[in-house]
């Protein structure tokens, strides 16, 4: 998750210590927060970012403690679109204008997310064309920096996710108007990056498998479709969560509330899936993968607060899974 502890795209200490504790607490992949693609892709002017070869070198030390600790070093390449330029959740999320370091946000459609949010510039073809070379660079620095596993993050209302909702997609060229249209973009981001992550690595998509507004948007029979063509363009898991397009979503919040659209993805694309949400017990955790609802279980809230989380979860399900040398003086017997 976000941690708006950066300048100019920078990871600090802070990043190291905050993913390599999750390393050293079990998790068998830390994912970083979302890095931007560009300057103008970060959520907040305190994102992280790769951009450029200073960044990289930042990272370096990060993968290399995650990997030391026997996780599996991820980056989530992002680009947050019309929802770009917003302050720190404890400054109030609100919008960063120029004259405090903030931007003018690019999206799919001239369309505000709500009336108190930018109006974002339409996103031109030739920009379209440069910001597919940005997804690509970034995924070359990614592997330079020491990840193993890249996810694109095409959910929750940021640009990729404009582009595939109808809600926030009005354009009327080659990139909008039905499905096959609204993908464009977001495939050939795919396209770029598997052109330059190699195959023996894994490459995944983080999408939102329904907006929440019922009788319109985007629903999880599009999900699916899409996640046929992202399985078809060489995406090996689709990390199904939900949400983020619209003010208006109807979000229905309960444990495990998008367990049944990783396992609708699962099922009729025929693609591994990672189940997220409000899964924060052991044993649910283990019911899902058991039933085969998911391949996997993303963490995020719940390892924020307790990085050590994976490994009181295997005492639960009676896994001797080793503990950190340093740390077996305080592993529980039971």
């Amino acid at each position: 998750m976000c941690q708006y502890s950066c300048e100019d795209g920078m990871p600090t200490n802070w990043h190291l210590v905050h993913l390599g504790s999750r390393a050293v607490g079990g998790a068998g992949m830390v994912m970083s927060e979302a890095a931007a693609v560009n300057p103008e892709g970060r959520i907040s002017p305190g994102d992280a970012g790769i951009w450029n070869d200073e960044q990289v070198e930042a990272w370096k030390p990060i993968t290399a403690f995650i990997s030391e600790n026997g996780s599996v070093p991820c980056i989530q390449l992002a680009h947050a679109g019309r929802k770009a330029s917003r302050d720190a959740p404890w400054r109030g999320s609100g919008l960063v204008g120029p004259e405090d370091g903030g931007w003018q946000p690019k999206g799919a459609s001239a369309v505000a997310f709500d009336e108190e949010w930018a109006t974002p510039d339409e996103l031109t073809e030739s920009d379209i064309d440069a910001l597919i070379d940005d997804w690509r660079d970034a995924a070359k620095r990614s592997l330079q920096a020491g990840f193993k596993v890249v996810e694109l993050h095409f959910a929750h209302g940021y640009l990729a996710h404009t582009f595939l909702s109808p809600l926030s997609n009005h354009r009327e060229d080659a990139y909008g108007g039905n499905a096959e249209n609204r993908a464009r973009f977001p495939l050939r981001i795919v396209d770029a990056v598997r052109e330059v992550w190699p195959e023996n690595l894994p490459l995944m998509v983080r999408i939102s498998t329904t907006d929440w507004v019922e009788g319109s948007g985007w629903d999880v029979p599009d999900a699916v479709e899409f996640s046929k063509s992202l399985k078809e363009h060489g995406v090996d898991l689709v990390d199904c969560s939900s949400g983020g397009v619209s003010p208006h979503q109807q979000m229905i919040l309960k444990p495990g509330y998008q367990v049944p659209f990783a396992d609708s993805v699962k099922s009729g694309a025929d693609v591994p899936t990672g189940a997220v949400g409000l899964i924060t017990e052991a044993e649910h955790a283990e019911e899902v993968l058991e039933a085969g609802n998911a391949d996997v279980i993303f963490l995020a809230r719940e390892l924020l607060r307790n990085p050590y989380w994976p490994l009181h979860a295997a005492i639960e399900l009676g896994d001797d899974t080793p503990w950190p040398l340093q740390y077996v003086r305080s592993k529980p017997t039971a």
